[in-house]
């Protein structure tokens, strides 16, 4: 490339005579590019035993990976803040500009709403293209749109490439947002047909998808979804790249051609592309509204979660609900109160000054300070250490404010969204013993004495998606049900469970059988029994006494005497079916 900056395209115009380019990128040519950062962590339960035995191997378990977190968040926006005199100056001799700008705004709304209700008034047939004095009445509209773009500031759009002939790619590719019901299975199937109907018909015109699904901070690709890739067709991302066909003559898996398609456009806007997907902003509103300290922490990178598990995002929403009942910002604040800052309120920017100042000495440890502390300025971080320091500082000399400041940086990056062993007790009524701590061993993978949501959500899909997990509900059900009622009482529970937990007291077999009763009847049916182990799939290891016959040594042996291999293959088959079906 001759011009080596971040302006310069990395994919240059096409000339307009030669042919257009049909670009086929293989699989093995591209790899999803993420950062991610080593997670440190203080364990803070040394006397923790931290086996390595696998409580699931009796599901055919073989033990628990999770990635590494990424350490970008594709929904932030860092805006400057306006503050200081210079900036009140501008907004004053910009006003006058801004007020016409919103006068174009209103008027070129108002323009092509009536165009657009003119348009497509006594229209019908949806199945067909628009007449052409409606197609022709719709560029009044197409022109009000450009104008309200001009009154946003973009006043020249630059087109680089040349649009392929629709024969050659009836799809347009781009990186935001398409409004599509994507809870309703009947919703995305049909937008789907859709998709394919019109791409196949040359009456209509090129179909223009957004498959991102959401709108991001545009400094990262997100994960596609697949609704523009299902028909087949030859796709031409926005920019008018070159063209992109599915391999092996339209046969190809749609997760690998929008994989190949997002890999493109990355290269040509010089972005990383991550796994995250709409499933993590769920998840991040989720967090905010729960109001957690640092609600990005929560984000899993859902499109890897949902290929590895074929979980769906509401399901990820409510293993965080479940995971937030566990105080996961507990060591947070416990080390507020070490610092002792909850007497009276001042604001943190009328004390950085002196920090500051303090740390122009020389002192070894006072310039590092100082450097972290001008950068914490510099990265807009001001505002949230506003909200995570909201507290009094007028007791403390600029040495004791630097070192706090320090500290509570480092609590807010490696403490901050974390679980620990007691916590997690808790929120499962249950009582440390050697299962136990081998449960949360399992989902301790970096052993540091806590886990954070996305390793909770891995090793809870992990279980879940075992081939022999539906069958262990309902042997472990059966096996409960020592009178045959088809339903469990209190002490045909505790008689179980008390085989992996024997010293459980009775205080604690009836929290813990309130998690199964879930409509406070007194006795749990079959159906609540396996829509609670679905909830909380660890909880599926309480019963494997009752699983696993001693004298089994090969991994499933157990349940596969009880139930029959047919039946295991039959519900795995069932398992993959839905998996297609999400």
């Amino acid at each position: 490339m001759a011009n080596n900056d971040l302006k310069s395209p990395l994919l240059p115009s096409q000339p307009s005579d030669p042919p257009h380019l049909i670009l086929t990128v293989h699989e093995s040519d591209y790899s999803i590019q993420q950062s991610s950062n080593n997670n440190h962590s203080l364990n803070p339960n040394p006397n923790l035993n931290t086996s390595s035995r696998n409580p699931f191997e009796f599901l055919g378990s073989d033990g628990l990976s999770v990635s590494a977190p990424s350490t970008l968040d594709p929904f932030r926006n860092d805006t400057p803040t306006i503050e200081g005199l210079y900036e009140l100056i501008k907004i004053v001799i910009c006003l006058p500009i801004a007020i016409a700008r919103l006068v174009l705004f209103g008027v070129c709304l108002v323009i092509g709403y009536v165009a657009t209700k003119i348009a497509l008034h006594g229209w019908k047939d949806k199945h067909n293209p628009m007449s052409k004095w409606r197609s022709r009445l719709m560029w009044v509209t197409r022109v009000s749109a450009r104008c309200i773009l001009f009154s946003f500031g973009y006043h020249w759009i630059k087109r680089k490439g040349k649009l392929a002939p629709r024969e050659i790619a009836p799809i347009v590719v781009s990186n935001h947002v398409i409004y599509v019901d994507r809870f309703s299975p009947s919703s995305r199937k049909h937008a789907v047909n859709e998709i394919k109907r019109k791409a196949s018909c040359d009456r209509f015109p090129r179909v223009l998808l957004f498959p991102e699904g959401t709108t991001t901070n545009g400094k990262v690709l997100i994960s596609f979804q697949l609704g523009a890739f299902i028909p087949g067709y030859a796709i031409q991302p926005v920019e008018y790249l070159p063209i992109i066909s599915p391999l092996d003559n339209c046969k190809e898996n749609p997760s690998h051609f929008a994989k190949r398609t997002g890999h493109a456009i990355a290269s040509a806007l010089n972005v990383v592309q991550t796994y995250h997907s709409y499933g993590d902003l769920m998840l991040l509103m989720k967090a905010s509204e729960l109001k957690q300290e640092k609600p990005s922490s929560y984000m899993v990178e859902m499109a890897k979660v949902e290929s590895l598990f074929h979980i769906s995002s509401l399901e990820a929403v409510d293993f965080l609900q479940k995971f937030l009942s566990m105080n996961p910002d507990a060591r947070l604040l416990s080390s507020y109160g070490l610092l002792n800052w909850y007497h009276g309120r001042k604001n943190l920017k009328t004390v950085l000054p002196s920090a500051f100042n303090y740390c122009n000495y020389s002192t070894p440890w006072q310039a590092p300070a100082g450097g972290i502390l001008a950068s914490l300025e510099l990265s807009g971080e001001t505002e949230d250490c506003q909200a995570l320091f909201n507290c009094s500082l007028t007791c403390l000399d600029p040495a004791s404010l630097c070192f706090s400041i320090l500290f509570l940086l480092f609590v807010k990056k490696f403490l901050c969204g974390r679980v620990e062993f007691h916590d997690f007790l808790r929120a499962f009524r249950l009582r440390s013993c050697t299962l136990t701590e081998e449960l949360f061993g399992f989902l301790d993978v970096e052993k540091s004495g806590s886990i954070t949501f996305k390793q909770y959500l891995y090793g809870s899909a992990h279980v879940m998606k075992r081939p022999l997990f539906r069958q262990a509900c309902e042997l472990a059900f059966t096996e409960c049900d020592a009178g045959g009622h088809n339903q469990i009482s209190e002490q045909e529970l505790g008689d179980t469970i008390r085989l992996a937990i024997p010293d459980l007291d009775g205080d604690e077999l009836h929290e813990l059988f309130n998690i199964f009763d879930t409509d406070g009847d007194g006795f749990v049916r079959k159906d609540n029994f396996i829509s609670c182990l679905r909830r909380n799939p660890l909880l599926i290891a309480l019963f494997t006494p009752c699983l696993v016959h001693k004298d089994s040594s090969k991994v499933g042996h157990g349940i596969l005497e009880e139930i029959g291999v047919d039946t295991v293959v039959g519900f795995d088959e069932l398992d993959k079916r839905e998996s297609i079906d999400e």
